[in-house]
Protein backbone atom coordinates (compact mmCIF):
# COMPACT_ATOMS: atom_id res chain seq x y z
CA UNK A 1 0.00 0.00 0.00
CA UNK A 2 1.14 3.38 -1.16
CA UNK A 3 1.91 5.84 1.81
CA UNK A 4 -0.78 8.49 0.25
CA UNK A 5 -3.43 5.77 0.13
CA UNK A 6 -2.66 5.37 3.35
CA UNK A 7 -2.94 8.39 4.57
CA UNK A 8 -6.41 9.16 2.74
CA UNK A 9 -7.92 5.65 4.37
CA UNK A 10 -6.40 6.97 7.78
CA UNK A 11 -7.98 10.16 7.90
CA UNK A 12 -11.28 9.26 5.66
CA UNK A 13 -11.96 6.31 9.12
CA UNK A 14 -10.85 8.54 11.83
CA UNK A 15 -13.65 10.57 10.73
CA UNK A 16 -16.29 8.12 10.00
CA UNK A 17 -17.15 8.28 13.47
CA UNK A 18 -16.83 12.17 14.13
CA UNK A 19 -18.08 12.12 17.84
CA UNK A 20 -16.38 9.41 19.34
CA UNK A 21 -13.01 10.49 17.10
CA UNK A 22 -13.65 13.67 18.66
CA UNK A 23 -14.25 13.15 21.91
CA UNK A 24 -11.08 10.86 22.14
CA UNK A 25 -9.33 14.43 20.77
CA UNK A 26 -10.33 16.46 23.31
CA UNK A 27 -8.96 13.95 25.81
CA UNK A 28 -5.63 14.31 24.50
CA UNK A 29 -6.33 18.06 24.22
CA UNK A 30 -6.95 17.96 28.22
CA UNK A 31 -3.57 15.84 28.67
CA UNK A 32 -1.47 18.23 26.47
CA UNK A 33 -2.96 21.67 27.97
CA UNK A 34 -2.02 19.93 31.38
CA UNK A 35 1.11 18.90 30.64
CA UNK A 36 1.96 22.06 28.80
CA UNK A 37 0.65 24.74 31.14
CA UNK A 38 1.87 22.50 34.38
CA UNK A 39 5.62 22.78 32.89
CA UNK A 40 5.30 25.95 32.35
CA UNK A 41 4.37 27.01 35.40
CA UNK A 42 7.27 25.24 37.07
CA UNK A 43 9.87 27.09 34.66
CA UNK A 44 8.05 30.55 35.07
CA UNK A 45 8.67 30.07 38.83
CA UNK A 46 12.18 29.05 38.73
CA UNK A 47 12.36 32.42 36.46
CA UNK A 48 10.54 34.30 38.63
CA UNK A 49 13.69 33.33 41.62
CA UNK A 50 16.39 33.72 39.44
CA UNK A 51 15.25 37.54 38.63
CA UNK A 52 14.16 37.88 42.19
CA UNK A 53 18.02 37.37 42.88
CA UNK A 54 19.31 39.43 39.56
CA UNK A 55 17.82 42.56 40.64
CA UNK A 56 19.82 42.93 43.59
CA UNK A 57 23.16 41.56 42.01
CA UNK A 58 24.82 39.29 39.69
CA UNK A 59 24.63 35.82 40.89
CA UNK A 60 28.32 34.65 40.02
CA UNK A 61 30.04 37.32 42.95
CA UNK A 62 30.90 36.41 46.42
CA UNK A 63 31.61 38.67 48.99
CA UNK A 64 34.49 37.94 52.34
CA UNK A 65 33.53 40.40 54.69
CA UNK A 66 36.64 41.33 57.61
CA UNK A 67 33.26 41.35 59.72
CA UNK A 68 31.25 38.24 58.91
CA UNK A 69 27.34 38.31 60.44
CA UNK A 70 26.07 34.86 61.30
CA UNK A 71 22.42 34.51 62.10
CA UNK A 72 21.23 31.82 64.02
CA UNK A 73 17.63 29.84 64.67
CA UNK A 74 17.32 32.40 67.69
CA UNK A 75 18.33 35.20 65.44
CA UNK A 76 21.15 36.06 67.33
CA UNK A 77 23.97 37.12 65.68
CA UNK A 78 27.64 36.07 65.99
CA UNK A 79 30.69 37.80 64.39
CA UNK A 80 33.93 36.48 63.14
CA UNK A 81 37.05 38.40 62.41
CA UNK A 82 38.93 37.85 59.33
CA UNK A 83 41.76 39.32 58.15
CA UNK A 84 41.92 40.83 54.35
CA UNK A 85 44.80 41.89 52.75
CA UNK A 86 46.98 41.82 49.77
CA UNK A 87 48.51 38.53 51.04
CA UNK A 88 44.95 37.17 51.00
CA UNK A 89 44.12 38.75 47.30
CA UNK A 90 46.65 36.71 45.98
CA UNK A 91 45.73 33.58 47.88
CA UNK A 92 42.31 33.83 46.78
CA UNK A 93 43.26 34.25 42.78
CA UNK A 94 44.87 31.01 43.23
CA UNK A 95 41.47 28.98 43.72
CA UNK A 96 39.86 26.98 40.72
CA UNK A 97 37.20 29.20 38.48
CA UNK A 98 38.05 32.29 40.32
CA UNK A 99 37.51 34.70 37.06
CA UNK A 100 38.64 37.96 39.23
CA UNK A 101 39.75 38.89 42.81
CA UNK A 102 39.61 42.86 44.23
CA UNK A 103 39.30 44.78 47.37
CA UNK A 104 36.29 46.89 47.54
CA UNK A 105 36.71 49.70 50.03
CA UNK A 106 34.09 52.82 50.30
CA UNK A 107 36.75 55.19 51.17
CA UNK A 108 36.02 58.50 52.80
CA UNK A 109 36.54 61.64 50.43
CA UNK A 110 35.49 64.89 50.20
CA UNK A 111 34.79 66.62 46.34
CA UNK A 112 35.38 70.22 45.73
CA UNK A 113 34.70 72.46 43.08
CA UNK A 114 34.88 76.23 44.31
CA UNK A 115 33.19 76.58 47.03
CA UNK A 116 30.69 74.17 46.47
CA UNK A 117 31.44 70.18 48.02
CA UNK A 118 29.90 66.64 48.15
CA UNK A 119 30.37 63.70 50.52
CA UNK A 120 30.28 61.35 47.75
CA UNK A 121 30.59 58.03 47.70
CA UNK A 122 34.22 57.03 46.96
CA UNK A 123 34.55 53.11 45.94
CA UNK A 124 37.73 52.03 45.58
CA UNK A 125 38.46 48.58 43.75
CA UNK A 126 40.41 47.39 40.70
CA UNK A 127 39.31 48.43 37.84
CA UNK A 128 40.41 45.68 35.43
CA UNK A 129 37.75 43.90 37.32
CA UNK A 130 35.05 46.49 37.11
CA UNK A 131 33.06 44.83 34.01
CA UNK A 132 32.81 41.66 35.82
CA UNK A 133 31.12 42.56 38.24
CA UNK A 134 28.35 43.83 36.64
CA UNK A 135 28.89 47.33 36.66
CA UNK A 136 27.46 49.90 34.10
CA UNK A 137 29.74 50.39 31.18
CA UNK A 138 31.34 53.96 30.58
CA UNK A 139 29.37 56.21 28.08
CA UNK A 140 31.18 55.51 24.79
CA UNK A 141 30.28 52.37 25.62
CA UNK A 142 33.63 50.71 26.89
CA UNK A 143 34.86 49.84 30.35
CA UNK A 144 37.82 50.97 32.29
CA UNK A 145 40.90 48.93 31.92
CA UNK A 146 44.10 49.22 34.23
CA UNK A 147 46.22 51.07 31.83
CA UNK A 148 43.43 54.45 31.26
CA UNK A 149 42.65 54.01 35.24
CA UNK A 150 46.11 55.42 36.86
CA UNK A 151 45.03 58.78 37.00
CA UNK A 152 41.37 58.62 36.49
CA UNK A 153 38.31 58.92 38.30
CA UNK A 154 34.86 57.34 36.88
CA UNK A 155 31.63 59.46 37.73
CA UNK A 156 28.19 57.52 38.11
CA UNK A 157 25.46 59.67 36.70
CA UNK A 158 23.97 60.87 39.86
CA UNK A 159 27.30 61.24 41.45
CA UNK A 160 27.52 65.15 40.22
CA UNK A 161 24.00 66.40 41.54
CA UNK A 162 24.76 66.41 45.38
CA UNK A 163 27.35 69.23 45.59
CA UNK A 164 26.32 72.33 47.64
CA UNK A 165 27.42 74.99 49.82
CA UNK A 166 25.48 76.82 52.85
CA UNK A 167 24.12 80.38 51.83
CA UNK A 168 22.95 81.49 55.27
CA UNK A 169 20.70 78.78 56.72
CA UNK A 170 19.82 77.03 53.57
CA UNK A 171 22.15 75.41 51.33
CA UNK A 172 22.69 76.13 47.56
CA UNK A 173 23.32 73.07 45.52
CA UNK A 174 24.87 72.61 41.76
CA UNK A 175 25.31 69.56 39.43
CA UNK A 176 28.67 70.13 38.59
CA UNK A 177 29.64 70.01 34.48
CA UNK A 178 33.01 67.41 34.77
CA UNK A 179 33.77 68.88 31.32
CA UNK A 180 33.66 72.72 32.22
CA UNK A 181 34.35 72.98 36.63
CA UNK A 182 37.49 72.60 38.49
CA UNK A 183 37.46 69.74 40.81
CA UNK A 184 39.69 68.16 43.86
CA UNK A 185 39.45 65.35 46.27
CA UNK A 186 40.41 65.77 49.87
CA UNK A 187 40.82 62.92 52.04
CA UNK A 188 39.18 63.04 55.79
CA UNK A 189 39.86 60.53 58.42
CA UNK A 190 42.76 61.83 60.18
CA UNK A 191 42.80 65.58 59.02
CA UNK A 192 46.35 67.36 60.75
CA UNK A 193 45.73 70.71 62.50
CA UNK A 194 47.59 73.42 61.47
CA UNK A 195 48.88 72.23 58.14
CA UNK A 196 48.06 72.69 55.01
CA UNK A 197 45.41 69.67 53.81
CA UNK A 198 46.74 67.39 50.94
CA UNK A 199 44.97 67.99 48.01
CA UNK A 200 44.22 66.24 44.68
CA UNK A 201 43.08 68.22 41.68
CA UNK A 202 41.06 65.74 39.28
CA UNK A 203 42.06 66.28 35.65
CA UNK A 204 40.76 62.50 33.87
CA UNK A 205 37.33 62.34 34.53
CA UNK A 206 35.54 59.41 33.06
CA UNK A 207 31.54 59.10 32.67
CA UNK A 208 29.51 56.04 33.82
CA UNK A 209 26.25 55.73 31.47
CA UNK A 210 22.80 55.43 33.09
CA UNK A 211 21.49 52.05 33.12
CA UNK A 212 18.45 51.78 31.66
CA UNK A 213 16.58 50.89 34.25
CA UNK A 214 16.29 49.51 38.06
CA UNK A 215 19.05 51.18 40.11
CA UNK A 216 22.89 49.91 39.84
CA UNK A 217 25.76 50.69 42.93
CA UNK A 218 27.43 52.79 39.88
CA UNK A 219 24.55 55.68 39.63
CA UNK A 220 25.82 57.53 43.43
CA UNK A 221 28.83 56.45 42.85
CA UNK A 222 32.76 57.74 41.98
CA UNK A 223 35.23 54.74 41.12
CA UNK A 224 38.94 55.07 41.69
CA UNK A 225 41.61 51.72 40.85
CA UNK A 226 43.03 50.89 43.95
CA UNK A 227 46.53 51.53 42.86
CA UNK A 228 45.76 55.22 42.18
CA UNK A 229 43.94 55.63 45.82
CA UNK A 230 47.16 53.69 47.29
CA UNK A 231 49.28 56.23 45.81
CA UNK A 232 47.28 59.43 47.26
CA UNK A 233 46.65 58.19 50.11
CA UNK A 234 50.00 57.40 51.10
CA UNK A 235 50.96 61.07 49.88
CA UNK A 236 48.32 62.12 52.06
CA UNK A 237 49.63 60.25 55.21
CA UNK A 238 52.90 61.74 54.77
CA UNK A 239 50.91 64.98 55.94
CA UNK A 240 49.82 63.12 59.26
CA UNK A 241 52.15 62.83 62.21
CA UNK A 242 53.26 59.64 64.65
CA UNK A 243 50.23 57.48 65.41
CA UNK A 244 47.81 58.68 62.63
CA UNK A 245 50.46 58.32 60.25
CA UNK A 246 50.69 54.86 61.11
CA UNK A 247 47.35 53.92 61.22
CA UNK A 248 46.55 55.94 58.16
CA UNK A 249 49.50 53.55 56.14
CA UNK A 250 48.57 50.60 58.06
CA UNK A 251 44.58 50.63 57.07
CA UNK A 252 45.72 50.69 53.32
CA UNK A 253 46.58 46.84 53.33
CA UNK A 254 43.78 46.20 55.89
CA UNK A 255 40.31 45.56 54.01
CA UNK A 256 36.81 45.79 54.86
CA UNK A 257 35.55 43.36 52.08
CA UNK A 258 36.73 41.64 49.30
CA UNK A 259 34.88 40.46 46.16
CA UNK A 260 35.70 37.60 43.50
CA UNK A 261 33.90 36.69 40.58
CA UNK A 262 33.37 33.20 39.64
CA UNK A 263 33.67 32.38 35.91
CA UNK A 264 30.01 30.60 36.10
CA UNK A 265 27.12 30.84 38.35
CA UNK A 266 26.90 26.65 38.99
CA UNK A 267 30.49 27.19 40.21
CA UNK A 268 30.04 29.75 43.06
CA UNK A 269 29.17 26.92 45.25
CA UNK A 270 32.57 24.93 44.96
CA UNK A 271 34.56 27.82 44.88
CA UNK A 272 32.53 29.11 48.33
CA UNK A 273 33.54 25.60 49.83
CA UNK A 274 37.16 26.46 48.35
CA UNK A 275 37.06 29.71 50.52
CA UNK A 276 35.60 27.59 53.77
CA UNK A 277 38.83 25.11 53.97
CA UNK A 278 40.77 28.32 53.62
CA UNK A 279 39.24 29.76 56.73
CA UNK A 280 37.41 32.43 55.00
CA UNK A 281 33.54 32.59 55.56
CA UNK A 282 31.81 34.36 52.99
CA UNK A 283 28.16 35.04 50.98
CA UNK A 284 26.78 35.09 47.75
CA UNK A 285 23.50 35.27 46.39
CA UNK A 286 23.62 31.53 45.16
CA UNK A 287 23.47 30.76 48.52
CA UNK A 288 19.36 31.78 48.57
CA UNK A 289 18.82 30.95 45.04
CA UNK A 290 19.59 27.47 45.39
CA UNK A 291 17.30 26.43 47.74
CA UNK A 292 14.66 28.26 45.67
CA UNK A 293 15.88 26.18 42.21
CA UNK A 294 15.53 22.90 43.89
CA UNK A 295 12.34 23.72 44.99
CA UNK A 296 11.25 24.60 41.99
CA UNK A 297 12.51 21.91 40.19
CA UNK A 298 10.48 19.71 42.61
CA UNK A 299 7.34 21.34 41.52
CA UNK A 300 8.15 21.50 38.03
CA UNK A 301 8.19 17.29 38.32
CA UNK A 302 5.19 17.37 40.81
CA UNK A 303 3.03 19.98 37.66
CA UNK A 304 4.34 17.28 35.43
CA UNK A 305 3.31 14.65 37.01
CA UNK A 306 -0.07 15.77 37.38
CA UNK A 307 -0.17 16.43 33.90
CA UNK A 308 0.67 13.08 32.78
CA UNK A 309 -1.66 11.68 34.80
CA UNK A 310 -4.53 13.26 32.50
CA UNK A 311 -2.37 12.30 29.78
CA UNK A 312 -2.26 8.80 30.87
CA UNK A 313 -6.10 8.88 30.82
CA UNK A 314 -6.35 10.29 27.31
CA UNK A 315 -4.11 7.07 26.28
CA UNK A 316 -6.22 4.74 27.63
CA UNK A 317 -9.36 6.67 25.63
CA UNK A 318 -7.42 6.48 22.57
CA UNK A 319 -6.91 2.39 23.02
CA UNK A 320 -10.53 2.26 24.01
CA UNK A 321 -11.43 4.28 20.60
CA UNK A 322 -8.91 2.41 18.70
CA UNK A 323 -10.36 -1.39 19.75
CA UNK A 324 -14.22 -0.65 19.47
CA UNK A 325 -12.81 0.61 15.53
CA UNK A 326 -11.15 -2.72 15.33
CA UNK A 327 -14.46 -4.53 15.92
CA UNK A 328 -16.71 -2.38 14.22
CA UNK A 329 -14.40 -2.66 10.74
CA UNK A 330 -13.54 -6.50 11.25
CA UNK A 331 -14.56 -7.30 8.06
CA UNK A 332 -13.12 -3.77 6.46
CA UNK A 333 -9.65 -5.74 7.69
CA UNK A 334 -10.76 -9.21 6.54
CA UNK A 335 -11.33 -7.68 3.05
CA UNK A 336 -8.04 -5.84 3.16
CA UNK A 337 -6.12 -9.21 3.75
CA UNK A 338 -7.85 -11.45 0.90
CA UNK A 339 -7.23 -8.50 -1.18
CA UNK A 340 -3.45 -8.73 -0.37
CA UNK A 341 -2.86 -6.29 1.69
CA UNK A 342 0.48 -7.20 3.92
CA UNK A 343 -0.10 -7.23 7.34
CA UNK A 344 2.11 -4.65 7.90
CA UNK A 345 0.30 -2.29 6.04
CA UNK A 346 -2.63 -3.03 8.17
CA UNK A 347 -0.71 -2.14 11.51
CA UNK A 348 0.59 0.94 10.15
CA UNK A 349 -3.14 2.09 9.37
CA UNK A 350 -3.85 1.93 12.73
CA UNK A 351 -1.28 3.25 14.03
CA UNK A 352 -1.43 6.49 11.78
CA UNK A 353 -4.83 6.74 12.43
CA UNK A 354 -3.87 6.62 16.43
CA UNK A 355 -1.07 8.66 16.31
CA UNK A 356 -2.68 11.29 14.15
CA UNK A 357 -5.29 11.22 17.27
CA UNK A 358 -2.69 12.09 19.40
CA UNK A 359 -0.56 14.48 17.13
CA UNK A 360 -4.14 16.64 16.45
CA UNK A 361 -5.10 16.92 20.14
CA UNK A 362 -1.41 17.86 20.60
CA UNK A 363 -1.61 20.86 18.03
CA UNK A 364 -4.84 21.98 19.50
CA UNK A 365 -4.04 21.32 22.92
CA UNK A 366 -0.75 23.48 22.54
CA UNK A 367 -2.61 26.75 21.38
CA UNK A 368 -4.77 26.33 24.15
CA UNK A 369 -1.77 26.18 26.53
CA UNK A 370 -0.60 29.44 25.30
CA UNK A 371 -3.65 31.16 25.92
CA UNK A 372 -3.78 29.72 29.12
CA UNK A 373 -0.36 31.11 29.68
CA UNK A 374 -0.99 34.59 28.82
CA UNK A 375 -4.13 34.41 31.10
CA UNK A 376 -1.84 33.16 34.35
CA UNK A 377 0.72 35.95 33.83
CA UNK A 378 -1.99 38.51 33.34
CA UNK A 379 -4.41 37.33 36.21
CA UNK A 380 -2.12 35.06 38.44
CA UNK A 381 1.13 36.91 38.32
CA UNK A 382 0.00 38.98 42.04
CA UNK A 383 -1.24 35.44 43.30
CA UNK A 384 2.64 34.10 42.61
CA UNK A 385 4.01 36.82 43.74
CA UNK A 386 2.69 36.81 47.20
CA UNK A 387 3.51 33.27 47.87
CA UNK A 388 6.93 34.02 46.53
CA UNK A 389 7.08 36.66 49.32
CA UNK A 390 5.81 34.60 51.86
CA UNK A 391 2.33 36.36 51.81
CA UNK A 392 3.12 39.84 51.75
CA UNK A 393 2.31 40.78 48.14
CA UNK A 394 4.24 41.53 45.06
CA UNK A 395 4.45 40.23 41.73
CA UNK A 396 6.04 37.68 39.99
CA UNK A 397 7.83 38.59 36.80
CA UNK A 398 6.04 35.51 35.14
CA UNK A 399 3.28 32.63 36.42
CA UNK A 400 3.89 30.64 32.63
CA UNK A 401 7.04 30.39 30.93
CA UNK A 402 6.97 28.46 27.59
CA UNK A 403 10.10 28.41 25.66
CA UNK A 404 10.33 26.39 21.87
CA UNK A 405 11.26 23.05 23.10
CA UNK A 406 8.05 22.65 25.60
CA UNK A 407 5.55 23.39 22.95
CA UNK A 408 7.36 20.39 20.63
CA UNK A 409 7.84 18.40 23.29
CA UNK A 410 3.76 18.49 24.22
CA UNK A 411 3.45 17.75 20.16
CA UNK A 412 5.81 14.70 19.98
CA UNK A 413 4.71 13.42 23.33
CA UNK A 414 1.06 13.45 22.56
CA UNK A 415 1.64 11.88 19.15
CA UNK A 416 4.10 9.28 20.70
CA UNK A 417 1.26 8.68 23.46
CA UNK A 418 -1.43 8.14 20.24
CA UNK A 419 1.11 5.42 18.45
CA UNK A 420 1.86 3.72 21.71
CA UNK A 421 -1.88 3.80 23.32
CA UNK A 422 -2.52 1.85 19.61
CA UNK A 423 -0.01 -0.44 19.05
CA UNK A 424 -1.96 -3.23 20.89
CA UNK A 425 -5.06 -2.76 19.21
CA UNK A 426 -3.19 -2.33 15.88
CA UNK A 427 -1.70 -6.11 16.41
CA UNK A 428 -4.99 -7.12 17.42
CA UNK A 429 -6.02 -5.85 13.82
CA UNK A 430 -3.59 -7.83 12.12
CA UNK A 431 -4.26 -11.21 14.09
CA UNK A 432 -7.80 -11.24 12.96
CA UNK A 433 -8.09 -14.46 10.30
CA UNK A 434 -9.19 -13.14 7.05
CA UNK A 435 -11.96 -16.19 6.73
CA UNK A 436 -13.79 -14.94 10.26
CA UNK A 437 -13.96 -11.80 9.57
CA UNK A 438 -15.39 -12.53 6.03
CA UNK A 439 -17.87 -13.93 7.92
CA UNK A 440 -18.41 -11.10 10.63
CA UNK A 441 -21.57 -9.31 10.03
CA UNK A 442 -23.28 -11.54 7.43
Amino acid sequence: MRIIDLIKMGLRNLFRRKARTILTIVGVVIGTVSIVVMISVGIGMNKSFESSVLENGSMTIITVQANNYEWNENDDVSVTKQTLNSEVIEQLKNIEHVKCVTPFLNASAQFYSGKYESWANLIVMDMSCYEDFGFPALEDGTYPTKEDAKDALYFGSQSVNDFYYWSGNRPMNKQIDLDKDKLSLKFNQYQPKGKKEFEYKVVNRRRIAAPESGYSEANWSIFMDFDMYKDLFTKYSRTLKGEDRKRALDSLDKFDQIRINVDNMNNVTAVQDELEKLGFKSYSDMEYIAPMQETAKMLEMILGAIGAVAMLVSAINIANTMIMSIYERTREIGIMKVLGCRVADIRKLFLFEAGMIGLIGGLIGIGLSYIGSWALNKYGADILGSIMNGGYGGTASAVSVIPLWLPLFGAAFAMMVGIVSGFIPAVKATKISAIEAMKANE
